[in-house]
């Protein structure tokens, strides 16, 4: 049987580490400074986050990872093997881990062997990479192994995965790449054209996790955040408000909804027969978005569910998938 040791959500925003028997030990920022005159690495995670805008010419920071897939080769490997390394001392495993990664739906063979050459180089005896879908249904709990439809949508930092899972695997998906940092984007864009001032990407993330929200509120809320004058070059404060924020947001949200529709309107109708009942499980960090759920419930009629502890869920599923690998493996 295949014994998985480590799961890994290789985020875009965040990489998340399982552990066997003691859960998700490590949720870090996906990004790495490095020094690029003596190509060393300066810091990894939640520090590396913190220099963002903030580091002189010689060190840069980075995101290796892009909509879930490896940007950068060397960055990424040694992003991992930081997280691998630290999560190997908060439990002693005999030996070279048994190692799940998850990746999304429908990227090529050239991505998806870039992710398993990186994790193969952090010291990992055996790779199995899971579908990021795959691993939100298995981290919700849902008995994918059945011959009956359930629906998952993953809602990430650089990618949106929507499949109907059926039988052990996906019958109708999509991974779209678009998701939580396009909203950062669309709100540092709307900022710039309607205020004229510029936006840090932290002061923008900040914004969204505080006051982001897609459909109206019961009550308006609003949000005071710093940026720079664009003509004066001086620093301003801009107020936003729920209503401008759901302005900015709008067109990202209408591609998540239509790719959404599009995946049901070509699933088999025996499965979204079954999904009507069973109902949509929303998972991912993107879901914890104000209103999603009840526009995405408004616009397919059927009900949706959130995941408990959706930002987990994803690493959840990748670090206890070992019964649905043994199961895989014995229908080849």
């Amino acid at each position: 049987m295949y014994r998985i040791d480590i799961g890994i959500d290789l985020g875009t925003a965040n990489v998340k580490v399982y552990m066997r028997d003691k859960g998700i030990v490590i949720t870090q920022p996906s990004v790495v400074a490095y020094d690029t005159k003596t190509k060393t690495i300066v810091a990894v995670g939640s520090k590396a986050k913190k220099m963002l805008g903030k580091t002189p010419e010689h060190i840069e920071v980075v995101k290796p990872l892009k909509h879930g897939v490896v940007s950068n080769y060397t960055l990424t490997e040694r992003m991992i093997k930081a997280f691998v390394k630290n999560a190997m001392q908060k439990r002693k495993i005999w030996g070279r881990p048994n190692i799940c990664v998850c990746v999304p739906s429908r990227i090529t063979e050239v991505e998806k062997k870039a992710v398993e050459d990186a994790v193969l180089r952090t010291g990992a005896r055996e790779i199995f990479v899971l579908e990021s879908a795959v691993a939100a249904a298995l981290g919700a709990k849902l008995d994918i192994m059945e011959t009956y439809g359930h629906m998952v949508i993953d809602i990430g930092a650089g990618t949106t995965d929507i499949a109907v899972l059926s039988a052990g695997g996906i019958a109708e998906g999509n991974s779209l790449k678009v998701a939580g940092d396009d909203y950062t984007e669309a709100l540092i864009k709307y900022v710039r054209r309607h205020h004229n001032v510029l936006l840090g990407e932290l002061s923008a993330e900040e914004v969204k996790c505080e006051i982001g929200s897609v459909c109206k509120r019961k009550k308006e809320m609003s949000y005071v955040v710093k940026g720079k004058n664009m003509v004066s070059g001086l620093p301003v404060k801009v107020e936003l408000g729920s209503e401008e924020i759901r302005e900015a947001f709008k067109d990202v949200t209408e591609q998540i909804l239509n790719a959404i529709c599009a995946v049901i309107e070509n699933a088999p109708p025996e499965l979204i027969a079954d999904v009507s009942r069973e109902g949509i499980v929303l998972s991912g960090g993107g879901s914890l978005m104000y209103g999603i759920d009840h526009l995405i419930q408004e616009k397919t009629g059927i009900k949706v569910i959130k995941a408990d502890k959706p930002f987990d869920t994803v690493a959840n599923g990748a670090g206890t998938a070992s019964e649905y690998i043994r199961e895989q493996e014995e229908l080849i």
